[in-house]
């Protein structure tokens, strides 16, 4: 009887450290269990945060960054910013070989004399029965300013120069045409050559083209022989409209107060960019002799 009651007491004190022992257990459990979630809370709001920080700086500095680098367009400016007076860009002398007598040269018309201008002569030197030596001359002066949408004054001024010799090649009812590089006249030049059949009698042309920087020279000159007089000769008329020429594009650098020889390819350093916009060129005068200008003749 004492031996059952003492086995069962010592079963009910195991049954207790059992308990007790478990219950131990689960405490430890309970109070691991918070500390495990505040460490993983802490982890994940630390990565959380170091995002937000590397996302704030990125959105920070990619739109400044963007806005930055979109820098507004520029373009080269123009080197020569003005045109002389066209009926005074030749000497008197280099006047008489090309028109002897001539009177003041016929101003062109133009709305903005910086940009383009013109000048034009005729003479006729009258031998009485044995006919007359008709001449007549034209000097145009072309000058483009750089735009940033339409480019660099020099680039356009190219353009235009192509054009103008192209057009000299291509008149109608020309003859003979002929075309040939000019060398040591601004920074490119061209003289062609055609003879033209009108009803006054048979003319020579000479058309002779230049580009000196952001500026086009155009000398157009020709000569006939009338009532009965001889055809002038084709050379000396080419090498009348060449001088010309080569004075018109000095100049040109004169009035734009570069010095040297004004005549030779250009060096003339660049300047800062233009923020003014370029005129829109008008077409030359006429590369024939007026008709006008031969019957007051």
């Amino acid at each position: 009887m004492q031996r059952a009651a003492m086995r069962d007491q010592i079963d009910r004190r195991d049954q207790r450290e059992q308990r007790a022992r478990g219950l131990r257990r689960a405490l430890v459990c309970a109070a691991a269990v918070p500390v495990m979630l505040i460490a993983a809370g802490c982890s994940s709001d630390s990565g959380s945060g170091d995002k937000a920080s590397k996302g704030g700086d990125d959105g920070g500095a990619t739109p400044s960054a963007s806005k930055s680098a979109s820098a507004s367009p520029t373009v080269q400016a123009a080197v020569y910013k003005s045109l002389p007076e066209a009926c005074k860009v030749l000497s008197e002398k280099t006047l008489d070989d090309l028109v002897p007598k001539a009177k003041s040269g016929k101003k062109g018309s133009s709305d903005d004399t910086s940009t383009r201008g013109s000048c034009s002569w005729s003479s006729l030197d009258n031998n009485g029965v044995k006919g007359s030596q008709f001449r007549w001359l034209n000097v145009s002066l072309l000058r483009f300013e750089s735009d940033a949408a339409r480019g660099a004054g020099d680039k356009l001024a190219q353009e235009y120069y192509r054009t103008q010799a192209q057009d000299a090649r291509s008149v109608t009812g020309a003859k003979n045409t002929k075309s040939q590089p000019v060398q040591g006249v601004g920074d490119e030049a061209t003289a062609v050559r055609y003879d033209l059949k009108k009803k006054e009698g048979s003319f020579k042309q000479e058309t002779v083209v230049a580009r000196t920087e952001n500026v086009v020279v155009t000398v157009d000159y020709n000569g006939a022989g009338l009532a009965g007089e001889k055809t002038p000769d084709g050379d000396k008329l080419n090498k009348l409209a060449q001088k010309a020429l080569k004075e018109a594009v000095a100049a040109v650098a004169k009035a734009n107060g570069a010095g040297g020889d004004a005549g030779t390819p250009s060096s003339a350093p660049s300047k800062p960019a233009s923020k003014s916009p370029s005129a829109e060129p008008s077409k030359d005068a006429s590369r024939s002799p007026s008709p006008s200008a031969s019957k007051k003749s």
